[in-house]
């Protein structure tokens, strides 16, 4: 039975549960009428092929990885994460390859990648998408900590490069500010985008609410924060284990404003990004790809593209004036 048919059945016979059975009369499912509503609603939500949202879930490189990762299968995972602070090292090639040995048509990402080497040999391994992003974030102090790490826009693009053609997308993970930031990490060759900050202050994001000097703001920790790494956070950065004295952390906690609902704010960040593929006179993001170009800008060009000699007396809700 189609969902156009369960739907005028229920109609039909003004009830809200239609039973599913095989020819022997065993009950096999269940369509009710909110299935139907949550369809229309969100007919581009991630689903798989049973009609149930996509869940994908994140393993480190540790001695209980292939353990997890065949109790998460049996369990109906669709998508694996093999999710590291240092996606290019030995131990996180050795684990995507076990991975892909024994769940060949298991999806599989892996990262944090910053490099074109890196990406290739991510590649040769059969990971199925990267993870890109070393140091971009809001909260991340791994460049300032340990001296390592890639400009954001550069990593993309030199692993974008390497990727082309091969159906490997690549995720670019971190250091999105403003909407405009998606479109240019998209036209130098992301095929997505990961938000934290930007989604941080929302009802939907898990941080507590604070009252702080008249405003209202969210808390937002780092994976790498000692917070996080108190909770189990401290396997991504190889810390798994040690003492709270003994940590040495990547990563701070803070607040950030308060934003209200997550779809008001995804609609502004929808709506920058066809903005600014407007503006390139292009339809879709391949298309971003091929045609968008770069010039290289001044810290005197960047401070002429923020708003400047005017007093803001409304903010919009799409921009904020601690840019820097």
């Amino acid at each position: 039975t189609s969902l156009e048919k369960a739907r005028e059945v229920l109609h039909e016979h003004r009830i809200e549960k239609l039973p599913v059975v095989n020819k022997h009369f065993e009950l096999k499912g269940l369509i009710t009428i909110k299935d139907i509503e949550k369809r229309i609603m969100y007919p581009n939500s991630c689903k798989d092929g049973h009609g149930r949202l996509c869940v994908g879930a994140a393993v480190g490189v540790g001695p209980d990885t292939a353990d997890r990762v065949a109790r998460l299968k049996k369990a109906g995972v669709d998508v694996i994460v093999v999710d590291t602070a240092h996606g290019h090292s030995r131990a996180v090639l050795d684990t995507v390859k076990m991975i892909k040995r024994k769940y060949p048509d298991l999806e599989l990402i892996a990262g944090n990648i910053a490099t074109a080497e890196a990406a290739r040999d991510l590649l040769r391994a059969g990971v199925d998408a990267v993870k890109v992003g070393v140091g971009p974030g809001s909260i991340c102090t791994t460049r300032i900590v340990s001296g390592a790490g890639m400009p954001q826009l550069t990593a993309i693009a030199d692993c974008a490069k390497v990727l082309a053609g091969t159906g490997v997308p690549v995720i670019a993970d971190g250091g999105i500010k403003f909407s405009g930031d998606i479109t240019k990490a998209l036209a130098a060759g992301a095929s997505s985008v990961m938000l934290g900050g930007l989604l941080a202050g929302t009802d939907e994001s898990p941080g507590e609410t604070e009252l702080y000097q008249a405003g209202t703001y969210k808390v937002y920790r780092g994976m790498g924060s000692i917070g996080a790494m108190e909770r189990g956070g401290g396997d991504r950065y190889g810390q798994g284990g040690r003492p709270v004295q003994k940590l040495v952390p990547e990563g701070i906690e803070g607040r950030v404003p308060y934003k209200g609902k997550l779809s008001a704010v995804i609609y502004q960040l929808i709506g920058g990004v066809k903005s600014g593929m407007g503006y390139c006179g292009c339809k879709t993001i391949s298309d971003l790809q091929q045609k968008a170009t770069f010039i290289r800008q001044t810290v005197a060009g960047l401070r002429e593209s923020h708003v400047h000699d005017v007093i803001i007396t409304k903010e919009a809700p799409n921009y904020r004036t601690d840019w820097e």
